[in-house]
């Protein structure tokens, strides 16, 4: 399907990519002539001729998200029902994930969000300073000066203060709906309980989840897992993320400064970590190594090594480039850093820009790199389909075939598209009896994850004996089968990745906020919840709904409080849409639905 309008796709293509960079340019000034200008800018941006309204929504196919699928031809049919010409593209999601993270080839798409563990990754979302960069940098394409200035408040307060800035930006964002919410779903695991308990601990989504697994009798020589997406056994670099979302099995290999056990983020490969306020900045913190910290090869983890993986992380070309070239994935943290400092051998220092210590504390959770093998990955190299940017490096798209990290598993041997083998880390601190570990471990030698085609075929597997755990996860119709199923189990938890349908703001006629907020409209998400999720997910409004962090007013009641649904019990109540459409300022040819 064409773009909406009657330009040719090349000529579209670079007037998309022209408004990127012009709004890129003015997302930088702060002023209030900033805000005329990029008004002035979405104007323009938004004449188009009187042609039907054409929308082109994206997705991956029914075997690869199958609830995507559904929500996609759910939004297309109610979007044709109101006059809007609008088909539904399956794509694999590496070229998904292409065309919204990185190409912004886009209208709208359906999709997951990764997970997140603290309210500041809407900064990243959706400040205006990410809006020409790749990954989940406001793929949206949305500039808002209050919206910025809000996601920069946030940062700077703690406790009720930082619950009433979230709340302010929630309630902006719902308004604006540069994306819209959909639903929460619950994570669905099948598990055998006869060799291994724990897992409903931190559930399989976690590194934190294998280690918390304990050994019904004699501790056995292997945990087996089924996944149904192969790609962990063919890159297992932790910050290649455009197409990795929770980054589990990485997490095992390679350690943070700090992890979230469940009461905030605790130290982990450091020892420890002291802060001081500075008055004239952002906070500093002195983190100290732990002694006994090691590399896989048995070489010790240096503040060398933590000195250079923020730097890297920061920009991956080392200063190469005439820009930085960041690892978008971990994007969000990395920007609370101002500086690091190597003290000695053990300790380092950060200087954080304006925030609380609360909020900076995120930073420690990214991934230490050992420097001698990545340094080296920091050579520019080109990626066929990538056509924004035209910018990246040798390490955002590495498959590091053989890892060498300092966590708790090392990696042992694979078969790309079969299976691969991790093997317990003996020298590693939860193995040899630290009183801080909290019951976490790795109480197998070695953990198999094998590639299978299906999740039926995973089930098959369970009862079979063959494996201890799906490692993907199962979707809801399957619920019953593993309650029939002898010797299988559930493990369920609400996750904090949303589905949601994000829009393209910079592409007529989704610059306008108010048509955004009618096509959020034609969506009941409670029947969604009901015939996609099966009951297994909460409908929502905000990305923070299933936090403490969520705004009370913006809370699910008999409807959506901000954009409620055109129509009762799912079905759509069409002319009270298309008034709408006609309140902000479109008008009806014909049936069609067309811009003045």
């Amino acid at each position: 399907m064409g773009l909406p309008n009657s330009r040719s796709a090349d000529e579209s293509g670079r007037l998309d990519r022209r408004r990127r960079a012009i709004l890129a340019g003015l997302a930088g000034t702060a002023s209030v002539a900033s805000a005329g200008c990029v008004q002035q800018v979405r104007s323009i941006a938004n004449r188009e001729s009187s042609e039907q309204v054409s929308l082109e929504v994206k997705t991956v196919p029914a075997d690869t998200d199958p609830r995507a699928v559904k929500i996609a031809r759910v939004v297309t049919n109610r979007l044709s029902a109101v006059g809007v010409d609008a088909q539904v593209t399956l794509m694999d999601e590496q070229e998904l994930l292409r065309d919204v993270l990185i190409n912004n080839d886009f209208d709208v798409y359906v999709a997951r969000h990764p997970a997140y563990d603290d309210p500041d990754f809407l900064r990243s979302l959706l400040h205006s300073q990410f809006v020409a960069e790749s990954g989940w940098q406001n793929p949206f394409g949305f500039t808002d000066l209050d919206v910025d200035e809000s996601l920069e408040a946030q940062r700077r307060t703690s406790g009720s203060e930082r619950f009433e800035r979230l709340a302010e930006l929630q309630r902006t964002v719902a308004r604006q709906q540069p994306f819209a919410v959909v639903a929460f779903p619950d994570d669905l695991w099948a598990v055998r309980t006869d060799r291994y308990s724990g897992w409903e601990r931190f559930g399989l989504g976690r590194p934190l989840g294998y280690l918390a697994l304990e050994a019904d009798g004699d501790s056995p020589e292997r945990l087996e897992t089924v996944v149904t997406d192969g790609r962990v056994t063919a890159n297992l670099n932790p910050i290649a993320s455009a197409f990795r979302n929770r980054g589990t099995f990485t997490g095992l290999l390679y350690d943070p400064l700090g992890r979230n056990r469940g009461d905030g983020v605790e130290p982990w490969l450091a020892a420890d970590w002291t802060w001081r306020d500075e008055s004239d900045g952002g906070p500093t913190a002195t983190v100290r190594l732990r002694d006994d910290a090691r590399w896989h090869d048995g070489r010790r983890v240096t503040a060398a090594d933590v000195a250079f993986t923020y730097e890297f992380l920061a920009d991956t070309s080392l200063g190469r480039e005439d820009s930085s070239v960041p690892a978008p994935r971990f994007r969000g943290r990395i920007s609370l850093v101002e500086r690091v400092r190597r003290v000695d051998e053990q300790t380092v220092e950060f200087d954080f820009v304006a925030s609380d210590p609360a909020v900076a504390v995120r930073a420690f959770t990214v991934p230490v790199l050992p420097e001698r093998e990545w340094r080296d990955k920091s050579s520019s190299t080109g990626v066929a389909g990538i056509e924004v940017g035209d910018r990246t490096t040798e390490a955002l798209v590495w498959d590091n075939p053989t890892p060498t990290g300092s966590g708790p598993l090392r990696f042992q041997e694979k078969t790309v598209g079969e299976r691969v083998v991790f093997s317990r880390f003996e020298d590693h601190f939860l193995h040899d009896g630290d009183a801080d570990a909290a019951g976490l471990g790795a109480d197998f030698a070695e953990l198999d994850v094998r590639v299978v085609p299906s999740a039926d075929a995973a089930l098959n597997f369970l009862e079979a004996g063959r494996a201890d755990a799906a490692s993907s996860a199962i979707e809801p119709r399957l619920v019953p089968t593993v309650a029939r199923r002898d010797g299988l189990d559930l493990v369920a938890e609400t996750s904090r990745s949303f589905y949601h349908l994000g829009f393209n703001v910079q592409r007529p006629p989704l610059g306008n906020p108010r048509f955004r907020r009618n096509v959020a409209r034609l969506l009941d998400k409670e029947a969604i919840v009901a015939d996609v999720f099966d009951g297994y997910a909460v409908p929502a409004v905000n990305p923070l709904a299933v936090t403490e962090w969520s705004s009370p007013d913006l809370a699910w009641g008999d409807e959506d409080p901000v954009v409620p649904f055109f129509g009762d019990d799912g079905e759509l109540d069409a002319e009270q849409a298309r008034e709408a459409f006609r309140d902000a300022g479109y008008q009806y040819d014909d049936g069609d639905l067309v811009n003045r």
